[in-house]
């Protein structure tokens, strides 16, 4: 993703292009998978956490990114669809290689439909499952 595309893709989301913002936006993009707050800092050392975190945050409100916990407490980042809402809360299952330590959306599996009791009303849902990926796997064969 280079700097117009960056660009093009923050203003059809609503929100103003600074140099931090499409930083964040390519090293996410670049990524290809989710990453934690932790790993986006480790890759951008010019820039702050708190920046970073404040860019998420942004990102997060106008559709740019959905957010997931990995099952280890930790919320990981990923970029959304060029435009439009993100449709996240479909309800797809996570996978979190114990390896690698890198999170995976397997947005082809979806989370069965659980009936709960009267009274409650959920506001999302997250199912993570943990184990090795197949690249991890290959190294250990």
């Amino acid at each position: 993703m280079n700097h117009e595309e960056a660009t093009y893709r923050l203003k059809m989301k609503g929100v103003t292009a600074t140099s931090n913002r499409i930083l964040v936006l390519k090293e996410l993009a670049k990524a290809q998978f989710p990453m934690s707050l932790s790993a986006l800092e480790s890759k951008m050392p010019n820039m702050d956490k708190s920046s970073i975190f404040r860019v998420l945050s942004l990102f997060l409100e106008h559709d740019v990114v959905h957010s997931f916990e990995d099952g280890r407490g930790i919320l990981n980042y990923e970029l959304c669809a060029d435009s439009g809402t993100c449709h996240h809360t479909d309800g797809h299952i996570h996978f979190y290689c114990e390896s690698c330590q890198r999170s995976f959306c397997l947005e082809d599996i979806q989370i069965p439909h659980f009936a709960l009791p009267d009274g409650f009303i959920p506001t999302s849902t997250s199912f993570v499952i943990k184990g090795e990926c197949p690249e991890c796997g290959k190294k250990r064969r």
